[in-house]
């Protein structure tokens, strides 16, 4: 059933994304009065079309589902038919240099438009998710050397406010992308308004596409360990625990939250440990055997524990969605280009580049964590796929742009020689990106 969601997750993420993005060339090409032969959804052998509009453009799905096109009049097609007559001004190569430069770049800027009305609508609906409280870390991580600890509530990083993790996220992975300090601001219980520095040096041999700030120690904070439903016929049951006791210390060591309980609990699979509760106002102790689980190695105890981070839901007004939208839009693009450039360059590894099969897996994954999720996976898909089509390799929208900003230097076409030699190198470029791509995917998987 997974599999099947999966699949349908997949194509129904990327499916309008690719017709949206096609339909931003075909849109602007009619505009500019080139004469469209065919819309396809799809690559490959044609398996379904019917002919509509003044010009009997063609409609079509093809036979791969990854991909499509808008077949334009071009006399440079050797498979175009000869010109009818009153053709020639419908034909792509007579436009204006400018108006081809128009009609190329329509497509990404379709994906980016795409994703702004996304954002847009999820930022005036208001997305709930885990605020910027952090939990407990340990003293040897890069977090508690820069002064951060358990509880504290990050409000602001280099002078930006965030009030959900996701924001955070984002300011701590652009600021460990340029390899600058990060800039804290926390809001701590005991002291108020507290300014921290997370050295850059915090991020040295971490991998971007990783979860940095759970590598240098900050977490989402995690509710007390009160347990909840004891389960009949459990090591909980057996030793005498209760829903609502508030577990306080395993071993004499301190539990500060349902993860920890949880990670010490694993770990004391087929032996006794005395676990401190506090019960009615008064502190226990209760010698527990968890039992160990033959299959995961992991001791358990069979009780509910609570886990739910604190959640923030945060609702903006249309005006000021469509501005956070712009900006999220724009940041999330210029991000993926470094990320592309830090790639190039060896800073970021190879491993990074995903495939389908990895596009597929979060597809699914996002469309099990409900419509919003998936709503923000679809948008981040939409700009990804804006950027990957405007770098400038030949056969993509990029490397058309590149030839027609040289036109437009030059004064003159690039020569066809060129061109030719170029569309190859760009096609073969292609497929090692590709299979890259799926390398990758297929040792994720494994």
């Amino acid at each position: 059933m997974n599999f099947i969601q999966t699949v349908l997750a997949f194509l129904l993420a990327l499916g309008p994304l690719i017709i949206f993005h096609e339909l931003g060339h075909y849109a602007v090409a009619r505009l500019c009065g080139v004469k469209v032969l065919r819309f396809s959804v799809g690559m490959g052998k044609v398996v379904w079309s019917r002919r509509f509009g003044k010009d009997q453009t063609e409609w079509a799905v093809s036979i791969l589902p990854l991909g499509g096109y808008v077949k334009m009049l071009d006399s440079r097609d050797p498979d175009a038919p000869p010109l009818a007559p009153g053709d020639e001004q419908h034909e792509f190569t007579r436009k204006s240099v400018w108006r081809r430069i128009a009609i190329v770049a329509a497509g990404p800027i379709a994906n980016f438009i795409l994703a702004i009305v996304v954002f847009a609508g999820l930022f005036m609906y208001g997305i709930a998710e885990p605020s910027t409280r952090i939990r407990f870390m340990p003293e040897t991580t890069p977090a508690w050397q820069a002064g951060l600890r358990g509880g504290d509530q990050i409000v602001a990083v280099n002078g930006e406010q965030v009030g959900a993790w996701s924001e955070l996220n984002w300011e701590v992975i652009s600021s460990a992308l340029d390899k600058r300090d990060v800039q804290l601001q926390v809001e701590r219980e005991s002291q108020g308004r507290v300014d921290l520095v997370l050295p850059a040096a915090s991020f040295e041999g971490l991998d971007a596409d990783a979860d940095l700030l759970g590598a240098i120690g900050i977490g989402v904070a995690r509710p007390a360990p009160v347990l909840g439903k004891i389960i009949p016929g459990g090591a909980a049951e057996r030793a005498g625990l209760e829903s609502g006791d508030l577990v306080t210390a395993i071993d004499g060591k301190p539990v500060p939250d349902g993860i920890a309980f949880i990670e010490a609990l694993r770990k004391a699979g087929g032996r006794t440990v005395q676990v401190a509760v506090t019960r009615d106002g008064s502190v226990i102790t209760i010698p527990v055997a968890p039992e160990l689980d033959p299959e995961t190695g992991y001791g358990r105890i069979k009780a509910e524990v609570a886990l739910a981070p604190e959640m923030v839901r945060v609702a903006s007004s249309p005006l000021e969605a469509v501005g956070k939208a712009v900006r999220k839009t724009w940041e999330t693009s210029a991000l993926t280009v470094k990320m592309i450039g830090k790639m190039i360059t060896g800073e970021v590894s190879l491993k990074n580049v995903t495939g389908p099969i990895t596009i597929a897996d979060y597809a699914g994954q996002t469309a099990r964590m409900g419509v919003v999720t998936f709503l923000i996976f679809i948008a981040s898909i939409s700009i990804s796929l804006g950027v990957m089509n405007l770098l400038p390799i030949p056969v993509l929208d990029g490397g058309l742009l590149l030839y027609y900003s040289l036109e437009v230097l030059t004064g003159r076409p690039l020569p066809e020689r060129i061109a030719e030699f170029a569309q190859r190198a760009g096609v073969a470029m292609l497929v090692m990106l590709m299979a890259l791509a799926v390398f990758n995917d297929v040792a994720r998987l494994l």
